[in-house]
């Protein structure tokens, strides 16, 4: 066999193209073709520890076509930054624009002395959500505050919408029929009376339904947040849980609570304390005094 030069330089690419490395995409979808069982120990171990780094901010909610999710959050941060870290969040929300963020409540409540609660509710575009979460966390850490609770639940509401529309096609289909049985000449009037019944209740079966499928599609249009602020202590330049720092707030709090004690004591027994003791002082001063007879009156009595 003749080689022609054509031929040499095509077999000289297919061997430098066999003997370099396997193109990234490849090397990706022969991973990715595994089984669960067939994977790799060390991929799903650097994939739980990704999540664990970035924390409760970072559980990624897996994107479920039709699943309305309900994001709730609560941190606790120093009583006098509640105020604004709730304002931060409300800034937040009104830079997204109404469109993508409307704030639908707000509560600010002061329980007492360095006791402060309040709550702010968002309704956002659900392909933001989580990110607003996020960063809503980012803030509060920067004001000395943590995360102390963080719950994500979803319903599916795209398999209900399919439920509801299955029902309202029954119900639509039942209607179609009691108006051809209306439509017929001769009809007794308590038949009538009957199918005009059954065709009002049909009615308000198909509305009720249709009600319901707005509110379904409703919730997957606008995801729903609220974040909860309660009062708490600061970042100590220590561990908070350490034995040290909970001996010390435990001291602050037993010694608090014995003052406000002795304290509202004074203030229940004092008066009445005070009243007695004047009374006795009064007694004391004007009280009758009984003469005592001599030895002498008592001897000529004898």
């Amino acid at each position: 066999m003749r080689w022609t030069s054509g031929s040499a330089l095509l077999v000289l690419a297919l061997a430098t193209a066999g003997c370099g490395p396997a193109p990234q995409g490849e090397s990706r979808s022969g991973s990715e073709g595994l089984t669960a069982q067939e994977r790799p120990a060390a991929e799903p171990a650097r994939e739980v520890v990704a999540d664990v780094a970035s924390g409760p901010a970072g559980i990624a909610v897996t994107a479920a076509p039709g699943v309305a999710f309900n994001y709730h959050y609560a941190f606790s941060l120093p009583a006098a930054r509640i105020s604004a870290a709730q304002e931060g969040h409300a800034a937040a929300c009104e830079k997204l624009g109404i469109a993508r963020c409307r704030i639908t409540g707000m509560r600010y409540q002061l329980l007492g002395e360095d006791r402060v609660e309040a709550m702010l509710a968002f309704k956002l575009d659900p392909t933001l959500a989580r990110q607003f979460g996020k960063e809503g966390i980012a803030a509060i850490q920067k004001a000395e505050g943590t995360l102390i609770d963080a719950e994500i639940t979803g319903t599916d509401a795209g398999a209900e919408i399919t439920r509801l529309a299955a029902e309202r096609a029954r119900a639509q289909e039942e209607l179609a029929r009691i108006d051809r049985e209306l439509a017929r000449s001769g009809l007794p009037a308590s038949e009538r009376a009957e199918l005009q019944r059954q065709r009002a209740e049909i009615a308000q079966r198909i509305e009720g339904a249709r009600s319901a499928s707005s509110e379904q599609r409703e919730s997957l249009a606008n995801t729903p947040m609220t974040f909860d602020y309660r009062s708490g202590r600061a970042v100590r330049g220590f561990d908070a849980g350490a034995p040290l720092t909970s001996s010390l707030d435990l001291l602050a709090a037993s010694a608090q609570a014995t003052l406000a004690f002795v304290l509202g004591a004074i203030a229940v027994l004092g008066p009445p304390a005070l009243v007695a003791l004047l009374g006795l002082l009064v007694w004391r001063r004007f009280r009758p005094r009984v003469r005592r007879p001599k030895a002498a009156e008592v001897e000529a009595s004898d």
